[in-house]
This record gives structure tokens, C-alpha cells and sequence, in this order.
């Protein structure tokens, strides 16, 4: 991260998991500001009094809010938009809600972006935009697209627009790994969904580490992909079992409201113009433009020799290997810490 040497980061949900993170890494390089921007004044305040950092600067606001997204701007040179409605059922209750906050909001923040010459926006989106089924999926795939339109109108302009994709994050806000350790230390059944779900497991650094490899290698209109291994939900209750010595019943309740039962990171026709950059995919702006004619007359043969890059498929741990990967992460080292069973 030496390119950030004197540079000013502006961070949209800057107080959720991803941005408390992100802010850990960059304050760890020459940085010159750290802007957070979010509309939780308590999460602001709990976040300055712990940090306690001159270089991270608060600011409330709403992305709903062109005005205040539009102050935030001045003086920035890089844009981590990490703002959204991330909850699957509030944003399938609340429909227009995931619309104002995931699409509407992220289309301020990129027009303002552009508008204030930023060098370069990152856009945070998740596998459950690919193939969509519930709200939060949904407005997320639109995010995308109209990130990727910016960088098509935009192309020959400053500002760098792109987006990045990523599946189930390992023990942030949402996650069942807090819940399933909840459970067990309140002596209940672990509580899963169906034993054979699959899910990509991608640790927070790891997340933060795809946002940053974008910042330094995104082009106009790219998404990236990181790689990551899955496993079943049932093989990730049973290692938290394991670690923390508990022998609770895992109870299956059933698949819950706008739910998949595998995640999808790469459609098969985004990993036809993708490249393979060795721990991360990158799949290109689509640049076709309005004239149809040719998608009507030619295919591709090949593309029907792929297959979509999901959570069945890519590689799948078993509960050893899960044991080990949550006793990496600092969230399960934490709830270990007191805990006599």
C-alpha cells in the first residue's frame, strides 16, 4: 500500500465491519487522511474514541444524500463505497429501502466521484447479486451495472471506476459464525438453515485484501474476484463445536426467506472475458455498445464448455481444515479467550 502515501481515502459505511478493518490496514501506511463516512453518530463516536487517530476524520452523512456525499469529496483521491442495506430479510421487507440506500446512493457516490475528479472508486458487491433471487441481491446487481456504466461513459475521463465480489464474510456483522457461538455459549442447539448449503468462506482480511489489489490494479469498469474455498453449513457448525468443546445439537430449521442453497461468485459469461491473476479473477467491462446487431448473429461456442464459478464447485474444506481457518481469525480468538465449557 505505498502508493497511498499522501493520500485522502473516503470510506462510505465506514463504520461497519469492512470499514473498521480497512481502516486498521491504512492507518498502518503513510496515509494522510482517513475520511468515515456514515449516518451512525453512536458507531462514529464508539469508533473516534477507540481509534483515537488524528488522520481519521467523521463525517455524517447519508449516500441518499447527494449534498452531503458531495462535500465529503472535496480533497479526496480514492473512494472505498462500502455503504449499504446488507441484510437479506430487512432489504426483501423493505424493498425500496436496499433500492434508495445500494443503488440510488452508490450512483451519488460515483457521479460525485466523478464529478470531483477522484482517482479511483472501489465498489464493495457480493456473490448474491449474480443469479439473484431477494432484494439485497438484486439492488446489489444493480449497483454493479451502474458502476460498470459509469466506467463505460467514463472511460476516457480520470476518475476509475470499478467494483469488487465477494461471498460470505467470515465473522462481520450478518455472519452465523458469532450466532453459532452465541448459541452454544448460551448452552442452545446450533441452529442451521439445510446441512448441505454450501457457502464461500472468505476471512475479513482477505476481503480487505481483494478491495486493496483492486485499488492497485483496477481498470475502467473491472470487477474483481478473489478465489475462495467453501464448505457446508454443517461442516462449519461442526467445527465450531470442535473449538469450543461443545456437544449441542445441530438442529436444522430450514432454508430461510430469499435464501440459495449455493452461492454463485463468476457466471460462466463473466468468466469467459475473465483473467485469472492467480489469487483473484478479473473480468473486463463488457463494452459493447447499442448497436445489437452482432450479439444476434454471432456466438461463442465455447462459452457453453464453462461452467459458473460457485460454492458446489470450487474447493471444499472439510471440519479440520474449517478448524483451522476460524482459529486464524481474531473474532473466534476473542470469544475463546474466556471461555471454560
Amino acid at each position: 500500500m505505498n502508493n497511498l502515501v499522501d493520500k485522502t481515502v473516503l470510506i462510505t459505511g465506514g463504520t461497519g465491519s469492512f470499514g473498521r478493518t480497512v481502516t486498521k490496514g491504512l492507518l498502518r501506511t503513510d496515509i494522510k487522511e482517513i475520511r468515515i463516512f456514515s449516518r451512525d453518530e453512536l458507531k462514529q463516536e464508539m469508533m473516534r474514541i477507540e481509534y483515537s487517530n488524528p488522520k481519521i476524520k467523521f463525517y455524517i452523512g447519508d449516500v441518499r444524500d447527494k449534498d452531503s456525499v458531495d462535500k465529503v469529496m472535496e480533497g479526496v483521491n480514492l473512494v472505498f463505497h462500502a455503504a449499504a442495506l446488507k441484510q437479506v430479510p430487512s432489504c426483501e421487507f423493505f424493498p425500496i429501502q436496499a433500492v434508495l440506500t445500494n443503488i440510488l446512493g452508490s450512483n451519488n457516490v460515483i457521479q460525485a466521484a466523478i464529478k470531483h475528479g477522484i482517482d479511483k472508486v472501489v465498489c464493495l458487491s457480493t456473490d448474491k447479486a449474480v443469479y439473484p433471487i431477494n432484494a439485497m441481491g438484486m439492488s446489489k446487481a444493480m449497483m454493479e451495472k451502474v458502476a460498470a456504466a459509469a466506467a463505460r461513459q467514463g472511460a476516457s475521463g480520470k476518475t476509475v471506476v470499478c467494483s469488487v465480489r465477494y461471498g460470505n464474510v467470515m465473522g462481520s456483522r450478518g455472519s452465523v459464525i458469532p450466532l453459532f457461538i452465541n448459541q452454544i455459549k448460551q448452552g442452545k442447539p446450533i441452529t442451521v438453515t439445510v446441512k448441505h448449503m454450501t457457502r464461500f468462506m472468505l476471512p475479513l482480511r482477505d476481503a480487505v485484501a481483494l478491495v486493496l489489489f483492486a485499488f492497485k490494479n483496477g481498470n475502467h469498469g473491472d470487477l474483481f474476484v478473489r478465489k475462495a474455498p467453501a464448505c457446508t453449513i454443517e461442516v462449519l457448525a461442526a467445527a465450531i463445536k470442535k473449538i469450543f468443546k461443545s456437544d449441542c445439537e445441530i438442529k436444522e430449521i430450514g432454508i430461510r426467506h430469499g435464501e440459495k442453497i449455493y452461492e454463485t461468485l463468476l457466471t460462466i459469461e463473466e468468466l469467459r472475458r475473465s483473467e485469472d491473476m492467480g489469487d483473484y479473477y478479473r473480468v473486463r467491462l463488457d463494452d459493447r455498445d447499442l448497436n445489437y446487431t452482432i450479439y444476434f448473429t454471432e456466438g461463442d461456442k465455447e462459452e457453453v464448455k464453462l461452467e459458473d464459478y460457485h460454492s458446489h464447485n470450487t474447493q471444499q474444506m472439510g471440519v479440520k481444515e474449517m478448524e483451522e481457518l476460524l482459529l486464524s481469525l481474531p473474532e473466534v480468538q476473542e470469544e475463546l479467550k474466556d471461555w471454560n465449557p
